[in-house]
């Protein structure tokens, strides 16, 4: 068996031109999106990242604002650095980079971000919103780019048994929420497990879908699915210059989908950022 490559360009494209779309839309009103990027420290993963969604933005027509600081910064540096862009007119969405240089709170920094404003849905008040199944609120960015990428290459997930392999607020426990409720493209009896649990295959092995988000490289192989199953890799991890999936690729020879190393729920991430980054320039410039 060989199993459909899920690319996330295909499903990026679609969601970015709905973007440009209202972009343009908003701009023939006055309007302009504003997104703005925090970065701490030197890490080239999370610069490179920065980069593209920035890229991003100027292909899309978003105005893009960006503050960098040292591996070395306070945290009452970080905390400025955040409420500089909770206060400024012309940025309507940000986000702030993880991972941060050790001594330093990401969670303090993410609790003070204006809920409004936050582009990855990851605001305590917006995880919130989305465990009480609350659907105008922004989706943190990754779990709503898998539900897209199931939808477009047609995997069917109402009443199916997956299983999120990972608990972090990033993937995992959003995930596990927005596929279990009753939504568009959702609806399934969700699973999580994790790498304290010692015979998590066991679960994955029965699973129609599998989505690997523990961070930990080539976790999950191909006796760890069953034959057909949509297997998508959400955990990444850089070893030197090559970046490696929670997925390893022999995974292909037994699934019935599966993402490639490279260019899966990657692009399917920085198009839903400016999507929420849409969402809160109309919401913002709606209430006046």
């Amino acid at each position: 068996m060989t199993a459909i490559l899920m690319h996330g360009a295909p499903v990026a494209e679609a969601v970015l031109a709905r973007v440009a779309g209202d972009v343009a839309e908003l701009a023939a009103g006055g309007v302009e999106v504003g997104l703005g990027t925090i970065l701490v420290g030197d890490d080239p993963a999370s610069a490179g990242y920065i980069a593209k969604k920035h890229e991003a933005c100027a292909a899309a027509g978003i105005r893009s604002f960006h503050q960098e600081l040292p591996a070395t910064a306070s945290q009452v540096e970080v905390m400025a650095a955040v409420a500089a862009f909770n206060q400024a007119p012309a940025v309507d969405a940000f986000l702030i980079q993880n991972p941060f240089p050790r001594g330093l709170d990401y969670n303090a920094a993410i609790a003070a971000l204006d809920a409004a404003k936050d582009a990855d849905g990851l605001h305590p008040t917006n995880l919130g919103l989305l465990a009480l199944g609350v659907e105008d609120a922004p989706l943190a960015c990754t779990p709503a780019g898998i539900l897209a990428m199931l939808a477009h290459y047609d995997v069917p997930v109402e009443g199916r048994n997956v299983v999120v392999v990972g608990r972090g607020p990033t993937i995992g426990r959003p995930l596990s929420l927005l596929l279990s409720q009753k939504r568009p493209g959702a609806n399934a009896a969700v699973t999580v497990v994790h790498t304290g649990v010692a015979n998590w295959a066991d679960y994955t092995r029965r699973a129609d879908i599998v989505i690997g988000g523990a961070g930990v490289p080539n976790m999950i192989g191909p006796d760890d699915v069953r034959p057909g199953a949509a297997v998508v890799g959400a955990g990444l991890t850089w070893e030197g210059r090559r970046i490696i999936s929670d997925v390893d690729e022999s995974v292909g020879e037994v699934a019935g989908w599966v993402t490639p190393r490279r260019g899966g729920v990657g692009p399917t991430t920085v198009a839903m950022l400016l999507s929420n980054a849409v969402r809160a320039a109309r919401l913002r410039h709606a209430a006046g």
